[in-house]
Order: C-alpha cells, then sequence, then structure tokens
C-alpha cells in the first residue's frame, strides 16, 4: 500500500490530506464542545444545525468546484480553499453567538466543498494505474481514519492542558501545512474536453443517475449518512448526559470509531482484490443498520440507564462497527467512479457525487440533532436506523449482481465510417467495450439491448 507515496506529487498530496483532516478532526471535537458551552442540552440541536449548513454548501457548492476545476489551475484552487478554510478557523475562538457559529462554519465549509472534490479528482490523473489507484483509496481512507483515531486522542490530551478554544488553532495550522505542501507541486493537466471522437461535456450528475451501480452508491451514501450523523451529532449528550462521563471521553468515543474505520482500511485493498466492490460493500450497509438499531434499543428499554458501568464499552464497540462499517462502504466508492467515467468526465463526476453524497448528509444531520433534542437520543438513533435500512434496501435493489465494465450495445443512429464504430462493429454499428455514460452512450443498455442513445 505504501509503495505509491513514492511518487513525489502523490506523496506530498497524501501529507496534505493527513495534515488538513487532523486539523478538522480537531475542530469537530472543539465544535461540539462550543455547541455544549452556548446551548447545553440544546447542543445536539446548535450542532445538527451547524453540520446541516456543511451539508448545505457542500451541496450547492460542489457543482460550481467541478466548473472550477475546469477553468482554474488545480495548484491554485487547492491552495485558495486552504487559506479560505484558515481565515475561518482562525476566527470560530471568538464567537460567543450561536449564529456566529454558523456562519463561520458555512463560510468554511464552501471552500471545503471546492477543495475536496478538485483534490479527489487529481488522484487519478496523478495515479492513473488501477492497482495504484485502489492503494491510493485505502491510504486516504486511511488518512481519515487515522484522524479519526489520533484527531480526537490529541483533543483529549490538549483539553488537559488549554481551552477547547486553542484546538481551532491546530485546525488552522492544518490548513496552513496543507496549502505548503501543494504549493510547489507542478499537477498534470486536465484532458482537453474539446478533443476525441466522444468529445461532448456530460454533467457529472447525469451520470451518477444513469449508471445503475453509481445509484446504489448514492444510496450507500445515504446509509452512511444516517449512521455517520448518529456518531457525529449524538455522541456529545450520549456520553455527557446520558452516561455522565467527562468531557474527554467524547474524543475516546469517537476515537473508537476511528479505530474500527481504520481497520478495515488496513485491509480492504487485499479483500477487493479477493471478493470485488459489491460483495463487500452491500454487507456492510447492512451493518449500519443493526448498530442504531442496537443503540435505540438499548437506551428505549433502560438498559444503558441501569447498566452505566456496561453501556460505555457497549457504546465504543458499537463506534467501532459503525466505523469499519463506514469504511467498507466508502473506500471503494473511487473505484467506481473511475469505472464509470472517462478522465475528462471525471472531474464533474467526483463534484457530483461529492454534492448528492452530502445532500444525504444534510437530510440525516438536522434528523438526528432535531430528534435528539426534541424527543430524546432513542428516538434519533431508531430514525437513523431506519434510514439506513431503507437505503441498504434500494441499494441492493439498484446494483445488479452481474455488473461487467465492458458492455455489448449498438449505435444504429451513427452514420457508416463514424469513428466510434469504425472498428470491429458489427450489424446496427454493434459492439463491445468499457461502457460509460458520455455523449454518444447517454443511456445504460438493457438486457434486451437497445440503442444507448435511446
Amino acid at each position: 500500500m505504501l509503495s505509491v507515496l513514492r511518487d513525489r506529487t502523490y506523496r506530498h498530496l497524501f501529507l496534505a490530506q493527513a495534515v488538513a483532516l487532523t486539523g478538522t478532526g480537531l475542530a469537530t471535537v472543539a465544535l461540539a464542545l462550543l455547541a455544549y458551552d452556548l446551548a447545553g442540552t440544546h447542543a445536539t440541536a446548535v450542532l445538527g444545525t451547524a453540520l446541516a449548513l456543511k451539508m448545505a454548501a457542500y451541496v450547492g457548492l460542489a457543482p460550481l468546484a467541478g466548473a472550477l476545476a475546469r477553468r482554474v489551475p488545480r495548484r491554485a484552487l487547492l491552495v485558495g480553499a486552504d487559506l479560505v478554510r484558515l481565515g475561518a478557523a482562525l476566527a470560530l475562538p471568538f464567537v460567543d453567538r450561536v449564529w456566529q457559529v454558523y456562519g463561520l462554519v458555512l463560510l468554511l465549509q464552501a471552500a471545503s466543498a471546492v477543495f475536496t472534490p478538485a483534490f479527489q479528482a487529481t488522484i487519478p490523473r496523478v495515479l492513473p494505474k488501477e492497482r495504484d489507484y485502489t492503494r491510493a483509496l485505502a491510504l486516504s481512507r486511511l488518512a481519515y481514519d487515522l484522524e479519526s483515531l489520533l484527531s480526537p486522542v490529541l483533543a483529549a490530551a490538549l483539553l488537559t492542558l488549554v481551552p477547547y478554544g486553542w484546538l481551532f488553532a491546530g485546525t488552522a495550522a492544518g490548513f496552513l501545512l496543507s496549502a505548503l505542501l501543494v504549493l510547489p507541486l507542478r499537477l498534470p493537466p486536465d484532458p482537453d474536453p474539446d478533443t476525441g471522437p466522444d468529445a461532448g461535456r456530460v454533467l457529472g450528475v447525469r451520470v451518477l443517475l444513469a449508471t445503475p451501480r453509481l445509484r446504489a452508491l448514492l444510496a450507500l451514501d445515504l446509509a452512511v449518512a444516517a449512521a455517520g450523523a448518529l456518531v457525529l451529532v449524538d455522541t456529545v449528550v450520549l456520553v455527557r448526559d446520558g452516561l455522565g462521563r467527562p468531557a474527554g471521553d467524547v474524543s475516546l468515543a469517537l476515537a473508537a470509531y476511528g479505530a474500527g474505520s481504520m481497520t478495515v482500511a488496513l485491509l480492504l485493498p487485499r479483500l477487493l482484490g479477493r471478493t470485488g466492490d459489491r460483495a463487500l460493500m452491500l454487507p456492510a450497509a447492512g451493518a449500519l443498520t443493526i448498530a442504531p438499531a442496537l443503540l435505540a434499543a438499548g437506551l428505549a428499554s433502560g438498559w444503558a440507564d441501569a447498566h452505566r458501568a456496561a453501556a460505555w464499552p457497549a457504546l465504543l464497540v458499537l463506534w467501532a462497527c459503525l466505523g469499519a462499517a463506514t469504511s467498507t462502504v466508502l473506500t471503494p466508492g473511487g473505484r467506481l467512479l473511475r469505472r464509470s467515467a472517462s478522465d475528462r468526465d471525471l472531474p464533474a463526476l467526483f463534484a457530483a457525487r461529492f454534492s448528492l453524497s452530502h445532500a444525504c448528509w444534510l437530510l440525516t444531520y438536522p434528523l438526528a440533532g432535531w430528534l435528539a433534542s426534541r424527543v430524546d437520543a432513542a428516538a434519533s438513533a431508531a430514525a437513523l436506523a431506519t434510514v439506513a435500512l431503507a437505503a441498504t434496501v434500494a441499494a441492493t435493489r439498484l446494483w445488479p449482481r452481474r455488473d461487467p465494465e465492458e458492455l455489448e450495445h449498438a449505435h444504429p443512429e451513427l452514420p457508416a465510417g463514424h469513428p466510434h464504430t469504425a472498428a470491429g462493429a458489427g450489424p446496427g454499428h454493434r459492439h463491445v467495450h468499457a461502457f460509460r455514460i458520455d455523449a454518444l452512450h447517454r443511456h445504460w443498455p438493457t438486457a434486451s439491448g437497445p440503442s444507448p442513445t435511446g
């Protein structure tokens, strides 16, 4: 897995991601504690709203990021977004009103909505070989997992020495280092969108919605969002009020989630080579349903209140299981995107997936926060388990069991001698190749084999 770090460009990009994520992890803990200070027992409502604003920025601005990626040099885009995030992080320790939290979170996440899809679309250009790209995806997931594991532990250690407001300084430092790592790189240019026999821009959203495996991926994103919202929104109240534990244990609970995810990320490259994406991702989505349901049952029955000594390790185990299942679903996602689009369309596809997947979080964050605040944590967990179950069933139905990359299809609409079918096409311009939605293939072939242009 580590062999891809020999590539200098990827090494810098990976380190930039790692330090930025560490800073973001510190901000996650600090933001939860800031919300608790400002709103007390209603912290879940504040945190849920702040995270919903984060998702609104992602949903609204990620498509803009796809357009910017085609017009602004990639390095300038990444460094500029980091500097905006740095400024927002430096301002967060000085807020004393809930609306100020909302405004700064919106600014910070607007910059992230530009940075992240552009960053994701850069990696397959830097590492064009599928084996290297798969390893890079696993490393990227590992970076997220290390952030989930180490950042809360680091935050817990720092909280014994300084007030939580200082954690935002660590966030700013992470964004600054990320910008400095990207600044000296010479990133590969994107392909010319106006060359080649299939020239013509296809919207990333269209590729997502027209490709069966990617429709299933969006459903899986909803299952991940349901489980993730439970962890990120409700942990602070479950730990502080539900179990009566100190602030540092909020970090430990989040670290358990990261530990589960990291363990799976280390194993996935080898497992994916043996079993394939679908066979791993769908069962993991089932686990994202079961763990919240168990939590809801434990809270509703009063077991957690009656057995607090056992409830704490049980919560850590549940969070670790959720982290493992989340990693199993998310890590192969980049492979599915790469299989489903040309290099030319990848930036738009990553931006579209980033936007639509975060629309799922826009639903689940406020659902988790407001239900926990207005009803109780058991109702929040039960609702999120129901969302995850519906999403898992949908993904299972949408993703065909047989999902080859190459498909036979026809082009009766194309004239004789067209460059796309000139070599090796049969009657009706029928031929086989790696099928992707693009300007010449606007619809997915069905079993009866209609024209892909429909």
